[in-house]
């Protein structure tokens, strides 16, 4: 009987120390933890649940800070030498756990600042680079502009000079047909001088023919009257 209570014991010591352990481990961590916020988070919840583990193998009554367990195999002890040993360690391993929750509070407020700070000097550092891009952005939103600018006016001096040109053309060509018309109106005074003249000279000529018939149509009347006289006079030569 003593013998089993004997390996309970050492068995619940080991588990006790191994929790231990580990707890240090993690706010060793907590303390060298980089960050972010999540990250402590994790490690938190991993030394709540060390805890918890270890404070079923330490579980103490509040008014003797005694462990329950230990305290019922300290009783089933026959020596009161081992009862007495393991009241003893239970109670060392109860200010251990109280001290390993100290420095797992002073773990998380250490790092808790780091983290704190190291955000402040990320937040501060990255509104200087959003400032600097920012500034590099307007720079060379600044010189785009301007190009673009420089561009437009070359294309509006291009359009410029082509309608200039365009003009010009445009000129020389109503220059062309002022000249053209000029000379077609010159020409249309011209064809009404001759056309103004052939009139005359057909009007003359109609007058002419008109004068022509006349004589020829007198000169038969005349040439008949002759032949009607010699005729009478051979024919009836005494009338």
């Amino acid at each position: 009987m003593a013998s089993s209570a004997d390996v309970h014991v050492r068995i619940c010591a080991q588990e006790i120390i191994k929790y231990d352990l580990e707890i240090k481990a993690l706010i060793q961590d907590i303390r060298d933890c980089p960050g972010p916020q999540s990250a402590l988070v994790e490690l938190n919840a991993q030394v709540k649940e060390k805890f918890n583990k270890l404070r079923l193998r330490i579980q103490v009554r509040p008014q003797l800070h005694i462990h329950t367990d230990l305290e019922q195999m300290a009783k089933e002890q026959d020596k009161e030498s081992d009862r007495v040993a393991i009241q003893t360690e239970t109670e060392s391993q109860w200010k251990q756990m109280l001290s390993n929750q100290t420095a797992w509070r002073k773990a998380n407020l250490a790092c808790k600042l780091a983290i704190d700070n190291m955000e402040k000097d990320e937040l501060l550092h990255g509104e200087e680079n959003h400032n600097t891009r920012q500034r590099k952005a307007t720079k060379e939103n600044l010189v785009e502009t301007s190009s673009n600018i420089t561009e437009s006016l070359m294309s509006i001096s291009r359009m410029m000079s082509e309608q200039v040109k365009q003009s010009e053309d445009t000129i020389g060509t109503l220059a062309t047909s002022s000249r053209t018309v000029q000379e077609t109106n010159e020409e249309f005074k011209s064809m009404t001088g001759t056309i103004h003249l052939g009139r005359k000279l057909i009007l003359k000529y109609n007058r002419r023919e008109l004068t022509d018939k006349l004589l020829i149509f007198l000169a038969l009347a005349l040439f008949f009257a002759t032949v009607l006289y010699i005729l009478k006079k051979r024919l009836f030569p005494f009338i």
